[in-house]
């Protein structure tokens, strides 16, 4: 068993056996101290590499002895960057689970919270008094259908008056208006002179007058004649 095992198992000192477990609000802001501060040491070793392959450089051939320590170094500091690669992702990789249980366990809280609020709402509530309220209410808006059907409908105002009754009045009152117009429209006069049963013994000038006279007295008789028609259509 390694020495962190051992450490872990036996709880450490005793000063951390009674102390409370750090909140998870205090793990993640130890965690993101870390990262940062890994963070610097990643920039800080990253210039000495650069630094340390300049010297190498700088020395070449010329000082083998500087140029090789000064590439020793630079690969000790290349492998304590990449252990501090890996110490990263491991942390970010702790942070980010820590973040998630921290939000889920809110999220569960909160669910709680909720949960019991829905039970004191509802201790008070009877599902028989619900069913009975629910069906008071179906009837009640039933009532309210029937009374806006009611109110709606025709109002039966006049009804008891016959309609053949007031036909058989109306045709009274057009036959008056008819025999008015009747009794406005004159009549053509008969012609008081008869045409001559021999119209060759009048003169010609007589003859033709009376033509006339008894020709226009026609046209008048069946003007009058369609006028009464007109009137007999209208009437009907």
């Amino acid at each position: 068993m390694s020495k962190i095992s051992k450490f872990f198992k036996g709880g450490g000192s005793a000063a951390s056996k009674g102390r409370r477990g750090p909140s998870p609000q205090e793990a993640l802001a130890r965690l993101r101290e870390t990262e940062e501060m890994l963070s610097k040491k990643q920039e800080y070793l990253e210039t000495r590499i650069e630094r340390e392959l300049a010297a190498a450089r700088h020395h070449g051939t010329k000082n083998k002895r500087a140029a090789l320590q000064a590439l020793k170094r630079k690969k000790r500091y290349e492998k304590q960057l990449s252990q501090i690669d890996g110490t990263l992702s491991t942390i970010e990789f702790q942070r980010e689970a820590l973040e998630n249980s921290h939000t889920n366990t809110e999220v569960l809280k909160n669910m709680g919270y909720a949960a019991q609020a829905m039970k004191k709402v509802h201790e008070n509530m009877d599902l028989n008094k619900i069913d009975d309220l629910m069906q008071d209410i179906t009837e009640q808006q039933d009532v309210a259908q029937e009374i806006s059907d009611a109110i709606s409908n025709r109002a039966g105002f006049g009804d008891e008056f016959d309609e053949d009754e007031l036909m058989a009045e109306l045709e009274e009152l057009e036959q008056e208006e008819l025999n008015k117009g009747m009794r406005n429209v004159r009549l053509p006069s008969v012609p008081s002179t008869s045409l001559p049963s021999h119209p060759g013994k009048l003169p010609a000038c007589h003859f033709t007058f009376l033509v006339i006279k008894q020709c226009s007295s026609t046209r008048k008789r069946a003007e009058d004649e369609d006028e009464m028609k007109k009137l007999a259509a209208w009437a009907s």
